[in-house]
């Protein structure tokens, strides 16, 4: 609590609480570059669309959506666990995750909100301790995957979107937010907060300068 205000910790996880991107390596161990060849491939009208007018989110809609569609919701969370576990052992930030435990060790909220896909992030989240994983899904037909993502690309102004709707969904309308990221594609979450971090090319302090005793 600060102030008697309950606290939340959001963090970006490319470049924030990993050193690296995820989507595209899992991308690939799910379906080899191949299945991304094929994605972008299948639908060359909106990839060209996308790429002229530098949409991310429109490009991501086609190659996720294009690797997963089709494949069993089961089969991909399978593989979502195996590489959650790759990351927790070979791609965490040390210094984030320290600030991390003391948000925990503070009794505060912790959760992942990122344009990372879900199948992996909400083991990753949990394996941290963390409270939720809100973040890129890829709509469901049944037991397999549909073709696109579901609710959109959770980037930039859907970071915050989402962070708020969570919030309100908790009963955490009122909390003191913290906010972790590293690119413009964070710059709205971290606009919302009532204290943002950018990350980038820092090493992040393990307790804040301010808490220090």
């Amino acid at each position: 609590m600060s102030g008697g205000r309950p606290v939340v910790a959001a963090f970006d996880v490319d470049g924030t609480i990993t050193r690296r991107d995820c989507v595209r390596p899992f991308l690939q161990r799910v379906g080899g570059v191949r299945s991304i060849v094929l994605a972008v491939g299948r639908r060359p009208l909106a990839t060209g669309r996308a790429l002229v007018r530098r949409d991310r989110d429109a490009l991501k809609d086609v190659i996720v959506g294009g690797v997963l569609r089709g494949r069993r919701v089961s089969d991909v969370e399978t593989e979502g666990r195996s590489f959650a576990s790759y990351v927790r052992t070979t791609l965490l930030r040390d210094d984030v995750v320290a600030r991390l435990r003391w948000h925990q060790q503070q009794g505060h909220r912790t959760v992942m909100v990122s344009a990372s896909l879900r199948p992996y992030l909400e083991p990753l989240a949990a394996s941290l301790g963390m409270d939720a994983a809100i973040c890129t899904d890829v709509l469901r037909i049944g037991d397999t995957y549909g073709a696109h993502l579901d609710g959109g690309n959770c980037r930039a102004a859907q970071k915050a979107v989402r962070l708020t709707a969570w919030l309100r969904a908790n009963g955490l309308a009122d909390a003191e937010v913290w906010a972790y990221g590293d690119s413009r594609g964070d710059a709205e979450m971290l606009a919302m907060a009532h204290r943002g971090e950018l990350v980038r090319g820092s090493t992040v302090r393990a307790v804040p300068p301010e808490t220090t005793p």
